[in-house]
């Protein structure tokens, strides 16, 4: 997984082509969701007491989409002049994104402001183990050239570990993929606000709740695939959501994505089909925005998205 999304010529390491070529996420599903986010951003803002710099850093950038909306929203508000946007990513600086926003590969220390992770923590390479008829956890391997999946030896030590806290009743021919890896990323990334808060929205579950036969799957060219860590297709797993909350070290909140949009605005309800008469061209638009938001907030589908919520020195209720 590792070589695949991030070695030399990997599916995010490639300038061949970017993440929206593959799969969408809520990021381009509609500037509604960017919007949200910006409402959040001036929420921490206000919390922070208006610094003289606010950092919006987003982890796992792709080719900037996020940010670049972000930007361009935020120079009509009280954030003009004093935000500072910065994208952490493997692949080289996108063309044609604005120079404002900087571009690096490793997340910068003592943020104050806000950090984002959207869709960057399934990615976050990890190994799948299988439970088998003797109930041993033993690591999936696969032939990078065809897929072809083996039983290889026991887990270590560290994987049981964690198995037996975040994923404990696995059971004869389950897969579990095994999340440490991401809660160190996390808590990495979270332990670079120093004051403020970091987001991490995500496919996931809890605990309670544990897929049996696992996540594992493929994306390329806006199909779902096999999962063959070729290269040439996204490779991606949902996100062990409580575990990595409580590697992040400080209080948290774990919300859904139609729960947080609504807090923040968006709902998807339809314009007064009254609008339609006095103001068709505005009605028209209206009911666009509603199409866009019905498909962020659905419980099915994106709506359906976790966010994780770390508040760093301040608080947030009433906002979110």
């Amino acid at each position: 997984m590792q070589h695949a999304l991030y070695g030399r010529d990997g599916f995010f390491t490639s300038a061949a082509s970017g993440p929206a070529d593959h799969f969408r996420t809520s990021v381009h599903a509609s500037p509604l969701f960017a919007g949200a986010l910006l409402r959040l951003i001036e929420a921490v803002d206000q919390r922070l007491g208006r610094p003289k710099i606010l950092q919006v850093v987003d982890v796992g950038a792709g080719r900037g989409e996020l940010l670049a909306a972000l930007a361009a929203s935020a120079a009509d508000t009280a954030l003009a002049g004093r935000v500072r946007f910065t994208g952490v990513e493997v692949a080289p600086r996108p063309a044609g994104l604005p120079a404002t926003i900087d571009w690096r590969t490793d997340v910068p220390e003592n943020l104050v402001g806000v950090l984002l992770a959207t869709e960057w923590l399934d990615n976050v390479p990890l190994d799948v183990a299988e439970i088998d008829a003797a109930g041993r956890a033993r690591r999936l391997l696969v032939d990078t050239a065809t897929g072809t999946e083996s039983l290889g030896a026991e887990i270590d030590p560290a994987d049981r570990f964690w198995l037996a806290r975040w994923w404990p009743r696995a059971g004869l021919g389950d897969r579990v993929e095994i999340g440490w890896p991401r809660d160190v990323a996390w808590a990495d990334a979270v332990a670079s606000v120093r004051r403020g808060c970091a987001l991490a929205v995500d496919y996931g579950h809890l605990r309670s709740a544990r897929p049996a036969f696992g996540t594992l799957t493929g994306y390329r060219g806006g199909r779902q695939v096999d999962p063959v860590p070729d290269g040439t297709c996204d490779v991606t797993a949902h996100v062990a959501l409580d575990s990595a909350a409580a590697a992040g070290g400080v209080p948290y909140r774990i919300i859904t994505q139609r729960v947080a949009l609504k807090a923040l605005g968006v709902d998807g309800a339809r314009p007064p089909l009254d609008r339609a008469r006095t103001d068709p061209a505005g009605y028209l638009r209206a009911l666009g925005a509603a199409g866009a938001a019905a498909e962020l907030t659905d419980p099915a589908g994106l709506g359906g998205h976790w966010w994780l919520l770390h508040e760093v020195g301040i608080e947030l209720r009433g906002t979110i």
